[in-house]
């Protein structure tokens, strides 16, 4: 090969783009907002065996590409050995040029393994191989010395309200660890009433954990309200919700109380009763999140487990999921108004994952600008599917036409995995090469104390002022 492929101005097209980088962005601490890492594995500084453990194991987005080209589900989520799965993940790199794992792979060998020199495939798998295990025996390969090294701030995990935080309280009562670990409000199960059988387990486990007997929608709410204030307790200060699309329609507190009875006597809910369940609850959680001051966040527009047999052998998030095609505008639009017309919208981030909706978003957000509170309704950063560097600009471009993009809140990871961080470094380095694209066109000052300060802000202040955790700004 010519030259190493990830190096110092990877990415990096222009002078101004170096200089951007280098001076504003480079080596700036991270604040990962919203991901899915186990707390479970944080309180116990979790270790790894080989390298495929930490770098395979969970990961649906490499799953999804192996299977694509041929490899059986044995060697992703089966019963294979760990060197089998390895050396098919290094037969798959190759033929991945251009999609973004290839340079996420890379990039994961270089930061966290030291291997900057080769390209991964099969006639590197060994070198790789013994070169990452080896590296795994070092003091500070662990989930706490990853993010340690990587000088990780702050981390809010995605937790459901019947989880006891147990792990969290495990963490913040250790003072040799300086990374804060904040849950985050995940309350999707209880108000999914598709199935009577699957929903009713569900209740009797909210039910336990709040000491409350969940028998109406009365005492289904007041289990709630009681996690909501044990979360924040805890130090939560945002919700995340993850939806097909947003829930608006018209329904009463009464009409919600019978179709829950009617769903916690086993009985299924038709389509109009699923669609007004659903929007009773979220405005009832945008509520909560706004009496405490908390952020909330939307994730909308997946198609998930569209192959019904894998679901059925393998279950949720093993990669079976598709970008969907659902009405956005006109339910967003009765959602944010009742409540802004309540005074009761709380701090909004929506992650959109089809490109064509983020002009919409944008142009929806400013209909309802915070007052006092800068960057107040913000749309969040590509996500999924969207986790690219087309679609990274591409977002941040569309925010820009119709918002401000130096308010806007950057990267997060929104992984299961502690090999993810240098996703902020690839975002920080697609930011500083588009604006510096821009200085060099003369669509924005060739001034470095304002554009590197812009800089500075989407890649780490404008998250340390926003979430009020009490972060100070670098």
């Amino acid at each position: 090969m010519q030259g190493r492929y990830i190096h110092e101005d990877w990415l990096l097209e222009t002078e101004a783009a170096r200089r951007l980088y280098h001076d504003y962005a480079e080596g700036l601490p991270i604040i990962d907002y919203h991901c899915h890492l186990p707390p479970a594995e944080v309180a116990e500084d979790k270790r790894w065996e080989t390298v495929t453990q930490v770098w395979l194991y969970g990961d649906h987005y490499k799953w999804r590409a192996m299977r694509s080209n041929g490899v059986e589900e044995r060697l992703c989520t089966g019963d294979a050995t760990d060197r089998e799965k390895f050396d098919a993940w290094a037969a798959t790199v190759p033929w991945l040029v251009r999609n973004q794992l290839y340079p996420w792979t890379h990039l994961e060998l270089a930061r966290y393994f030291g291997i900057e020199d080769v390209l991964f495939g099969p006639g590197t798998a060994d070198r790789v191989w013994d070169h990452a295990n080896e590296a795994l025996r070092e003091p500070w390969f662990s989930a706490r010395g990853i993010m340690e090294r990587f000088d990780v701030r702050l981390v809010c995990t995605t937790d459901d309200p019947a989880d006891s935080l147990e792990h969290h309280a495990t963490i913040a009562g250790d003072d040799t660890f300086g990374v804060k670990v904040l849950p985050a409000w995940r309350p999707d199960k209880a108000m999914d009433i598709r199935d009577p059988e699957t929903f009713g387990a569900y209740l009797d486990r909210l039910g336990a954990a709040a000491d409350i007997e969940i028998t109406d929608l009365s005492s289904h709410m007041a289990a709630l309200r009681k996690r909501h204030a044990f979360f924040h307790e805890r130090g939560c200060r945002l919700s995340d919700h993850g939806t097909e699309t947003f829930h608006a329609a018209e329904c009463t507190e009464k009409e919600a109380a019978r179709i829950f009875t009617k769903v916690r006597g086993g009985s299924a809910p038709d389509a109009d009763e699923l669609d007004g369940f659903r929007s009773f609850m979220l405005h009832e959680f945008a509520v909560m999140d706004h009496e405490r001051g908390w952020t909330q966040q939307f994730h909308y527009g997946v198609m998930r487990n569209n192959n019904t047999r894998k679901f059925a052998e393998i279950g949720p998030d093993t990669g079976f999921d598709s970008i969907g095609d659902f009405e956005v505008g006109k339910p967003l639009s009765r959602f944010l108004a009742r409540l802004d017309a309540e005074g009761r919208l709380a701090r909004t981030i929506l992650y959109n994952i089809n490109p064509r909706d983020n002009m919409l978003l944008q142009t929806m957000l400013g209909n309802f600008p915070g007052g006092s509170q800068p960057g107040k309704m913000q749309l969040g950063s590509g996500w999924w599917f969207l986790d690219t560097k087309e679609y990274m600009e591409r977002q941040m471009k569309d925010l820009s036409q119709q918002g401000l993009l130096s308010r806007f809140l950057g990267m997060l990871t929104d992984s299961r995995s502690f090999l993810s961080y240098p996703r902020h470094e690839f975002f920080r380095r697609v930011l500083s090469n588009m604006l510096g694209h821009d200085m060099e066109s003369g669509l924005v000052p060739r001034d470095f104390d304002l554009v590197g300060g812009m800089v500075r802000a989407i890649s780490y202040n404008n998250a340390a002022r926003y979430f009020g955790f009490g972060l100070e700004e670098v």
